[in-house]
């Protein structure tokens, strides 16, 4: 099978994008040790150690790789950008996490291009790979044209922006391997500009990215991977986010024409949700309304916890109430940001 009918077959499954490169290191790869040296993963253990190693190679997840089709299935919808937003008693939630957990989508239509591969090739060795694999899936989709690592980090596609899904399939097949794509941020530094806690680090190197993500500064990590207290002094800069961020990506020039999808998977039903809702949810409650969603990985103590910042954030004395049920509650964590929050309201002119 040649390159041109795997990537026909990719399309027709439903993918928007799809390239193919080599199993081998990337550019980044070589800038990785240095990201964890660095601290940057924070408190994110897996990163590093023999999963973090394992992310240098994407063959070393399967030995007789030798090709590695990238794929991308866009999910931006149609719903405002962050600055679009006058933000009075609403919490956002990052965009990808507003309808189904992409894992099982993406996942799914892989298992399905795999298929529709083998109908025509017969069982050949392979693994699918999304997100939570040790892999560097935006070096290699960069690798395999599907667009460039952008100052923000994010895979950027100069004809669809950067709303877009990653998944891999590692595979036996020899196929042609695709030409990386150019770096198109040229002097735009709008994303680093808009970024509120500063977390866009510029990189002094001539290969791989030009800048790296500091994750102990990002609100994503705070209110996602950061189980314990969120740093006090950082937490002013969380606003109105109560899991996730999306300011970077919000105000890049890429996005400004995105296409949307229609894929009902991705269909927003945690858009803009209101912040008294949020905090009167109970522990099962929760459970129930993000079984199938990435928010789950919050946890419910950590989503009440962001949730009682931003309501501190938000300067309404309405909240107050409802704050001070959130500062009786049995879980030390949630009760210290519910005290904090009581009194960053009271310290609001």
């Amino acid at each position: 099978m040649d390159a041109d009918t795997v990537k026909s077959l990719a399309r027709e499954t439903g993918f928007d994008l799809v390239g193919i490169t080599s199993t081998g290191p990337t550019p980044a790869a070589a800038f990785y040790p240095e990201w964890l040296d660095a601290g940057y993963h924070g408190e994110m253990s897996y990163l590093e150690g023999r999963r973090g190693a394992l992310r240098s190679e994407a063959r070393q997840l399967l030995a007789s790789a030798k090709s590695l089709i990238s794929l991308g299935l866009i999910y931006d919808t149609r719903q405002p950008y962050t600055p679009e937003v006058e933000f009075t008693s609403q919490a956002w939630i990052s965009r990808y996490a507003w309808g189904a957990d992409y894992h099982d989508v993406v996942r799914r239509l892989l298992h399905q291009l795999v298929e529709r591969i083998e109908k025509q090739t017969g069982p050949f060795e392979h693994k699918v790979c999304v997100d939570t694999a040790p892999i560097l899936e935006r070096a290699y989709a960069a690798q395999a044209g599907l667009g460039w690592i952008g100052k923000n980090t994010c895979l950027i596609n100069e004809k669809i922006g950067s709303w877009v899904f990653l998944g891999e399939i590692l595979t036996s097949l020899e196929l042609a391997f695709d030409d990386p794509a150019p770096f198109r941020c040229g002097t735009c530094t709008r994303c680093i500009d808009a970024c509120p806690t500063d977390a866009l680090v510029p990189l002094a190197q001539t290969a791989g990215p030009s800048h790296a993500l500091d994750s102990t500064k990002c609100i994503s990590y705070w209110t996602i991977e950061l189980h314990g207290p969120i740093p006090e002094d950082d937490r002013p800069g969380l606003g109105p986010h109560v899991f996730g961020c999306d300011i970077c990506q919000d105000v890049c020039p890429w996005n400004r024409r995105a296409p949307q999808t229609d894929r009902p998977d991705f269909q927003p039903r945690n858009a803009l949700p209101e912040l008294e809702e949020l905090a009167k949810l109970t522990e099962d409650e929760f459970n129930e309304r993000f079984a199938d969603s990435p928010i789950e990985r919050a946890r419910y103590r950590g989503f009440l916890r962001n949730v009682a910042v931003a309501m501190g954030n938000s300067g309404n004395r309405d909240f107050v109430p409802l704050l001070e049920k959130l500062a009786a509650n049995p879980d030390p964590l949630i009760q210290e940001h519910a005290r904090w929050a009581i009194e960053q309201i009271g310290s609001i002119e």
